[in-house]
């Protein structure tokens, strides 16, 4: 699974290098280079569109890959997130990007080689840490631990302190920052 996985994510990134888009892999991809590798049947990215074209992106890239639910578009413009299918029938969820953290997310993405052949771009250790507490599903909370564990003594803390708290408050949720603080010592 985990080929399959790697050649789609490579699929995706090669579109959107070929457009000259910003992006970074998050979600499980990101999570075998910083954490704990688990099983995923899907990709997910980032893609910068900061509210601007953002029809004309979506066109785009629906005409290169099936979506997995009708009406993409329209769903997509509502609710920032295209759900596509690469060639290889792996699932490739993207994010539309249009706040200034997801940007920061995309700029601080470094390339890492997963396998011979796959180079792909991800978000930071950090950033992942952020994007994961912010979710708050269980399973997050269980790739944050891992993450931390795997990371020890090589994260910004405070960087993720400063970006997660303000998201937490934004989301009404300030459990999330009394759960990471707990993690964290």
């Amino acid at each position: 699974m985990e080929k399959l996985l790697f050649q789609a994510a490579l699929e995706v990134q090669d579109f959107f290098t070929a457009n000259g888009w910003q992006f970074a892999f998050i979600g499980g991809l990101a999570n075998m280079r910083w954490g704990q590798p688990r099983m995923t049947e899907d990709i997910d990215s980032t893609l910068w569109t900061s509210f601007v074209g953002e029809e004309n992106v979506i066109d785009t890239i629906l005409a290169a890959f099936p979506s997995r639910i009708s009406r993409a578009k329209e769903f997509a413009l509502n609710n920032r997130i295209l759900l596509l299918t690469a060639s290889n029938g792996v699932g490739a969820d993207v994010s539309l990007g249009g706040i200034p953290f997801e940007k920061q997310v995309i700029e601080r993405g470094t390339s890492f080689e997963f396998s011979a052949g796959f180079v792909l771009r991800t978000c930071s250790a950090e950033d992942l840490v952020v994007l994961k507490a912010f979710a708050a599903r269980d399973k997050d909370w269980a790739d944050v631990r891992w993450i931390l564990e795997k990371q020890k003594g090589k994260l910004d803390v405070q960087y993720i302190k400063h970006h997660l708290f303000p998201l937490a408050e934004l989301k009404e949720e300030p459990e999330i920052i009394g759960r990471l603080e707990k993690m964290l010592d």
